[in-house]
């Protein structure tokens, strides 16, 4: 992408989401993605820094200094930052609750958007921010990281092209201890969801994205530990995914997919040394993915609109709402009389 303009970028929040923010960032510009960050906000203060050893359950690329202190400017507070001429594209990584009026005060502030998942928990919320997108021309992509995970996206490209045939069933699963950061925000379940808005989300959309709304969900659980079985007419014939984080503590996270096909099943599990094997014809076959996380896909995705003048997202505001009215009906199983 040499040649395009740089992309001014300021981020909002620098808990563990907005620091992997920055370093997918960082390391888009370094891979020659033409970015850079710009300014930052967060309520805490800020510091140069270096990676936390982890961001959230998942390991990040890269390691050292996140930004360089004497060529950013720190913002004294939101606003600061949404009338800053040098910002062009704003990452909104601050709690679940502040996701929506952040992001409505981005557009009208003419910037263009990357918003941390969930949008909102209310699918009302989250059309606010679709008319606020509309009537500003801007980009607003939620940060749906799946969609872009290596071993992830190479699923979705083979139940589109069909080349192991159709999917027979599908198994995700996501799985871990309570969150350890941000430990009093993550267990008031009113401003999170609970796991099943901030965990479960992730596999939700990926399930919707591959194989559409669903006809009929059937949950059971709680908001911390949701197995959800999605029915589909037309559609494979057992799709299944369980999102928890109510492990005892010391339990690693887990992160798997079963995908059955008519040719082959494709298993997925982060834990191992080769995530994705494929078996088919009697052989199990190692499938090479590509470096980086789902981090990274989405920075270079919503970097690359705008640089190219692309209007068109892999992820939208529209799927957000879409999946927050899946997970409207999924907590609305979970708490219907047996």
């Amino acid at each position: 992408m040499s040649g395009k303009r740089t992309v001014g970028v300021g981020v909002i929040g620098l808990g563990f989401m907005g620091r992997t923010h920055l370093a997918a960032y960082r390391d888009a510009a370094a891979a020659g993605l033409p970015c850079r960050v710009v300014a930052i906000y967060d309520r805490k203060g800020t510091a140069a820094g270096s990676m936390p050893e982890r961001a959230g359950n998942l390991q990040v690329s890269g390691s050292g200094a996140l930004f360089d202190p004497a060529a950013v400017r720190m913002a004294a507070d939101a606003a600061d930052l949404l009338q800053d001429p040098a910002v062009e594209l704003v990452s909104i990584c601050t709690p679940t609750d502040t996701h929506a009026d952040l992001a409505v005060r981005a557009l009208e502030a003419g910037k263009h958007v990357l918003v941390e998942k969930p949008l909102a928990l209310d699918p009302a919320e989250c059309e606010r921010v679709e008319r606020a997108a509309a009537r500003s021309g801007k980009l607003c992509m939620p940060a749906f990281c799946m969609r872009f995970w290596p071993g992830w996206s190479w699923l979705k490209e083979r139940i589109a092209d069909g080349v192991y045939g159709a999917v027979r069933s599908a198994m995700f699963q996501r799985l871990s201890a309570p969150p350890d950061w941000s430990a009093d925000f993550y267990r008031n379940s009113a401003r999170t969801g609970g796991a099943l808005y901030d965990l479960h989300i992730h596999d939700a959309d990926f399930v919707q994205w591959c194989f559409g709304e669903p006809d009929a969900v059937a949950s059971t659980g709680s908001v911390d530990h949701v197995t959800t079985l999605y029915r589909y007419r037309r559609g494979p014939a057992h799709v299944v995914a369980e999102g928890g984080w109510d492990h005892t503590p010391g339990i690693p996270f887990s992160m798997r997919y079963v995908v059955v096909f008519d040719r082959a099943t494709a298993t997925f599990d982060l834990a191992r040394p080769t995530p994705l094997l494929v078996a088919r014809g009697g052989a199990l076959e190692a499938v090479e993915l590509p470096a980086g996380t789902g981090y990274d896909g989405e920075v270079r995705e919503i970097v690359g609109a705008i640089a190219e003048g692309r209007t068109a997202l892999r992820a939208t505001v529209s799927d957000a709402t879409a999946v927050a009215r899946l997970l409207a009906r999924e907590r609305a199983a979970l708490s219907a009389p047996v």
